[in-house]
């Protein structure tokens, strides 16, 4: 009888608010820092958009990629592109059949920037000032699309939509397609490029996001009683998912395990989580028995904890119901205080942050917490890195979109 694959992470690449790259990431959200500052534009006062903030990139794709490759891909795309070329450079660019190699990159929201310019110039300038790239570059499978044409990937190419769950799910589509059998190799995770005045000014009107103006770095405080909405992001997360037996072969060097994945859908309302929290829950045990891990080995949970008023008490409700007793002892971060929200990109960089936490030992601070919701039933991590334990143990990644998405992934260490 074949046994099941077992999926490890070999490579991880990035660009976020924090860094140009997954070592300058990690080492801003180890530090603390915050990624969201004020916007150099006046979109506020043009728009009249209640937002002038958010967590724009550290290093803009534009002193990255050269300008042929910006002017025919959106922004999605470019940071997808970038995160991919840094992941697989740090596996050390496997050498695998390329029938064997797949890629999975999601985005909640897709080409919008591309979307929003190109019916701009129809109206402004008509038809047939509208460039011919504009389709490709405004679909939601451009990013993964274009990674796939980077790396030659013929396993199969999927961008999976599922709103701020999209890069975690993504991630998990991945270890199906080495689990079943169709990949070796395969490049997950997410992207987004929404810091454009209209999805903001969308955002703000339906009063999800922080109106801090005056404190953009202190704005998002998961788990804070005066938590107000959360700080938009763009970015990208990649990892380079890889079969066991694979990577042992080529002598990679593992970071993790990605050892289990559950997902579930609430059925309940387009943006609000259900009250109970059951679709978390659901998908939280899903993982952890897809996985085999015990809730007692589960030492980190990286939690979604975008700094709503309502999401974030009922995520931390679901963690402590699935968990039990065993919540006790596990360090919660929510790394989305630093990073600010990166929607379809938010799963994939917050793998990349659990993934590291467990080959580092390091679960990273949550900031902004200067008073702890009473009704906070976990240890919350603040202000500076907790040491995790040694030996063999797991960890948690949640990641909810608006649509009722709910996915878990259970990492696990090496």
């Amino acid at each position: 009888m074949s046994t099941v694959p077992e999926v490890v992470v070999t490579g991880l690449g990035a660009t976020t608010p924090l860094g140009g790259d997954v070592a300058g990431t990690w080492r801003a959200a180890l530090a603390g820092e915050s990624g969201a500052r004020p916007f150099e534009n006046d979109w506020a006062e043009r728009y009249d958009i209640a937002v002038n903030f958010g967590a724009t990139l550290k290093v803009p794709a534009a002193q990255v990629l050269p300008r042929p490759e910006l002017k025919r891909m959106d922004p999605s795309a470019q940071y997808a592109v970038i995160a991919t070329r840094e992941a697989w450079a740090d596996a050390g660019s496997p050498e695998v059949d390329k029938d064997r190699l797949g890629a999975v990159v999601s985005s909640g929201i897709g080409g919008i920037w591309t979307t929003l310019d190109s019916w701009d110039t129809l109206r402004e300038k008509g038809g047939r000032r509208v460039l011919p790239m504009t389709v490709p570059m405004l679909m939601p499978n451009s990013p993964v699309a274009y990674v796939s044409l980077e790396l030659g990937a013929r396993a199969g190419a999927h961008a999976l939509v599922s709103a701020c769950a999209s890069g975690a799910e993504a991630i998990a589509y991945g270890v199906e397609m080495i689990r079943s059998g169709r990949a070796d190799v395969v490049v997950a995770g997410g992207t987004e490029a929404t810091i454009h005045p209209m999805p903001i000014a969308a955002f703000a009107a339906s009063r999800t996001l922080s109106l801090r103006n005056d404190d953009p770095a202190g704005a998002s405080r998961p788990y804070d009683v005066d938590r107000d909405g959360f700080v938009i992001g763009e970015g990208a997360g990649i990892v380079v998912l890889e079969s066991a037996e694979h990577a042992a072969a080529r002598g990679a060097r593992v970071y993790a395990r990605v050892a289990g994945l559950g997902l579930s859908a609430d059925g309940y309302h387009i943006t609000s989580p259900e009250p109970s929290g059951d679709g978390q829950i659901r998908a939280m045990r899903s993982a952890l028995a897809d996985s085999g891990v015990a809730a007692a080995d589960v030492v980190h949970v990286n939690a979604h904890a975008t700094s709503t008023v309502v999401g974030d008490l009922i995520e931390a409700r679901s963690i402590r119901g699935v968990l039990g007793d065993d919540a006790d002892h596990v360090a919660l971060s929510a790394t989305k205080s630093m990073t600010g929200h990166l929607l379809g990109g938010a799963g994939a960089l917050e793998t990349i942050f659990t993934v590291l936490a467990l080959h580092e030992r390091q679960a990273p601070p949550t900031i902004n917490v200067d008073n702890p919701d009473p009704e906070l039933v976990l240890d919350l991590v603040r202000g500076t890195p907790r040491a995790l334990p040694d030996g063999q143990v797991a960890a948690i990644n949640n990641s909810f979109g608006f649509g009722g998405h709910n996915v878990a992934l259970v990492v696990t260490s090496v």
